[in-house]
């Protein structure tokens, strides 16, 4: 695997994944992407060579919408996707809100909030067109995640308070006693 277009192939070619993102697709949200560890754990299982799938504690559905930011909406689409596919754990949040749980400047769209995640091995996102296409997003690009590295998004980096978030998730989250080729950057 060494490009986006090969993370699209992966992709495309797992019928749970695209499973997941026809459903997410089906509630026609504005500006929608499912990301983070949905993406990024499907590279990290595949070069690592993998035989089964490794467990996610969420599947995060992200939008847009600056018409309604209510975190009930949020959680009816959560159990609206809970309806379509039962067994896996959704979780939806509207970017167009979550400024105010981050305490920083509003976003501007799904894929700025993606540019803004902790990680950018996880600053990415996927989606499917209305013409069924599949759509990959990697503000910062796919080199890292390719190359099992974890490294601070700029946005992580550029702030003292931010870079300790940063390292506090990476302790949190032990991907590393997860998928052992990774390397890991230190702040």
């Amino acid at each position: 695997m060494k490009t986006k277009e090969d993370i699209m192939k992966l992709i495309e070619t797992d019928e749970r994944m695209m499973k997941i993102i026809k459903a997410a697709s089906r509630l026609n949200l504005p500006d929608w992407w499912i990301c983070a560890g949905f993406v990024r754990s499907k590279i990290w299982d595949t070069l690592h060579e993998f035989e089964n799938r490794t467990d996610l504690p969420d599947v995060d559905v992200i939008y847009f919408d600056h018409k309604d930011t209510s975190e009930t909406t949020e959680k009816e689409l959560e159990a609206e996707l809970k309806r379509i596919l039962p067994d896996v754990p959704w979780s939806v949040k509207n970017e167009a809100r979550m400024h105010v749980v981050n305490r920083i400047e509003p976003y501007t769209s799904a894929e700025d909030a993606i540019s803004k995640f902790p990680e950018t091995a996880t600053a990415l996102g996927v989606k499917i067109d209305k013409d069924h296409n599949l759509i990959l997003t990697a503000p910062w690009g796919v080199d890292d995640v390719i190359n099992l590295k974890v490294n601070p998004t700029p946005f992580f980096r550029e702030s003292k308070e931010r870079a300790v978030i940063y390292k506090e998730r990476v302790i949190q989250k032990n991907w590393k006693g997860i998928w052992e080729k990774i390397d890991v950057y230190q702040l």
